[in-house]
């Protein structure tokens, strides 16, 4: 049986340990850039309500009278 040196089984452990840390960094690489994804899918999904309002103006010849009533000093009375 042929036995292997003391550094040449620290090697290959070591070997083993950068092999198992590299697969965890691409799953966590992996799980990281599917969540940001899912974050820009959900955030552009987001539908929008726009709400309009009309605005309706008078053009005043009559600067005494709106609308049939009298104003007076800022005060409107009807008429």
């Amino acid at each position: 049986m042929e036995e292997k040196s003391f550094a040449m089984e620290m090697l290959s452990d070591y070997k083993r340990q950068n092999k198992r840390l590299f697969i965890i960094i691409i799953v966590i690489l992996t799980m990281w850039f599917a969540t940001i994804g899912y974050l820009v899918y959900v955030l552009n999904d987001i539908g929008t309500e726009t709400i309009t309002e009309e605005t309706t103006t008078q053009e005043i010849t009559d600067f005494d009278t709106v609308d049939g009533n009298i104003v007076n000093k800022g005060n409107v009375w009807e008429e």
